[in-house]
């Protein structure tokens, strides 16, 4: 990680969750740090992410879909953190070319910024493994058929794609991590389109009943945010991860009711739903399937260090300390 030590580095969506824990951290490893984000309604985008660090990094509010901005913006960057998008699956099918918009549009305009003003400019770029969609098989490697069940999982797939053929044709150094269910402080938790993790954390905390869909029995891996960042940073500074993608996962599956029932048990409150899926959710589950994430290991190093039950402590603790940023206070809760 000394290599980021004086480097120039941009991260877009840095007022999201896991494009402020990069940014976050990279001020601490002494890179000298710039941040955009365009602070989409309805986003993850929070002001409060950057709490601590907003003087010690640059933060521009830019839209990547703007050409000239991202031109100067991209000029002298040695490596480029790529997470901003819109990641709801429901809102990409009621609005697809909103959805097509901000997850491809958008990242094209950062390639061609790049191949026009910085073409050896490193860039890691964060996409999904719902480009899977219904596994075949599990755990899910990166040979598995890409079948994404939603638009979104499609711009998706098409933006990681658009990196990894910037390399073959243009040499940008690209790499896609198809990350799972991310989780941790600072995560969406205002309301359930984004992450069902989050809204399970929010109605733990204000001691409502968790509403599962179907019978709980789901699984799903989880990565806590510090192991998803340092995914990232590896995989900026790591040769033979460029021009391909991997997988990011977690330590070990969990289903959705083993979930549920411990956020229950550390927050101390709340209670456990089972109820059937609704027409427009059903249509886009894809079931069980977690992460097989052996190449990503191999080729960096990098392991998860965090459990479900450390990360999902540390990240009640933190809404607890800071929830007016992320939500109101229910009525009658402490």
């Amino acid at each position: 990680m000394e290599r980021y030590r004086g480097a120039h580095v941009l991260v877009t969506g840095a007022l999201g969750f896991i494009g402020s824990q990069i940014a976050r951290r990279l001020v601490q490893l002494g890179a000298e740090v710039t941040g955009i984000d365009s602070s989409q309604p309805g986003s993850g985008a929070n002001p409060f992410n950057l709490e601590g660090i907003r003087d010690q990094m640059r933060f521009v509010p830019a839209d990547q879909r703007d050409a000239e901005a991202l031109r100067e913006l991209v000029a002298d960057q040695h490596v480029i953190f790529n997470l901003a998008g819109q990641v709801s699956h429901l809102d990409s099918m009621r609005d697809p070319l909103t959805d097509l918009e901000l997850n491809c549009r958008a990242h094209l305009t950062l390639l061609e910024a790049c191949r026009a003003v910085n073409p050896r400019a490193r860039i890691v770029f964060a996409s999904t493994r719902q480009v899977y969609g219904r596994p075949d098989y599990v755990p899910v490697d990166e040979r598995h058929p890409l079948r994404p069940t939603d638009v979104n999982g499609i711009h998706k797939l098409a933006a990681e794609q658009y990196h990894l053929l910037y390399y073959r044709v243009y040499g940008i150094r690209t790499t896609a991590l198809r990350l799972t269910n991310t989780y941790g402080p600072g995560m969406l938790v205002r309301t359930d389109r984004q992450t069902f993790l989050g809204w399970f954390i929010r109605q733990a905390l204000d001691g409502e009943t968790i509403r599962i869909f179907g019978d709980g029995t789901q699984l799903r891996d989880f990565t806590f945010v510090d192991d998803a960042v340092d995914a990232f940073l590896l995989a900026g500074v790591t040769d033979a991860v460029v021009g391909d993608v991997f997988n990011v996962g977690g330590i070990g599956p969990a289903s959705l009711y083993n979930v549920a029932r411990l956020l229950v048990e550390l927050a101390g409150r709340g209670g456990i739903e089972l109820v059937p899926f609704p027409p427009e959710k059903k249509a886009i589950d894809v079931g069980s399937v977690y992460n097989d994430d052996t190449r990503l290991r191999r080729a960096t190093g990098w392991t998860p260090k965090v459990d479900l039950r450390e990360g999902l402590t540390r990240t009640l603790e933190f809404y607890r300390a800071h929830r007016d940023h992320y939500w109101p206070a229910a009525a009658g809760t402490a």
